[in-house]
């Protein structure tokens, strides 16, 4: 919970390969934004680092070693969260959905796919798009 309110904490990964973005579907039967596309990533533990919370959540969830670097390229804000960005260009390992109860679907989008996708946060798409070319 973000200090002070009733928000979750919440870091992401845009991870970038070939001028697409990596968004995970989030199965119909989740608690929060279910059947809607997002990013992979998941809350931040008390005591944990956002970073070290965000290389843990790629390792369980898409199964890869992710190299988190700099700051967050943006903070989203919703009645009940609080979501951190970071771009990740480097990677080690394949990615693939480890965590099918959570994501039931993954999908390389170009700008135009993130436009056509029903997106858990609304201001997400204009973020995704400012990080892709086109």
């Amino acid at each position: 919970m973000e200090q002070g309110t009733d928000r979750h904490v919440v870091v992401t990964a845009a991870l970038r390969r070939d001028g697409r973005v990596l968004l995970a579907h989030r199965s119909p039967g989740r608690e929060f934004y279910p059947d809607a596309w997002d990013l992979p990533g998941g809350h931040v533990e008390p005591g944990e680092a956002p970073r070290a919370a965000l290389a843990r959540e790629l390792a369980e969830e898409l199964g890869v070693v992710a190299e988190v670097v700099g700051e967050p390229v943006a903070r989203l804000v919703a009645d009940d969260l609080v979501m951190d960005v970071w771009v990740v260009d480097t990677w080690r390992g394949e990615v693939v959905n480890r965590q099918p109860h959570e994501h039931d679907a993954l999908a390389w989008c170009d700008a135009a796919d993130v436009s056509a996708r029903g997106l858990a946060h609304a201001d997400l798409g204009g973020v995704l798009r400012g990080l892709l070319p086109g």
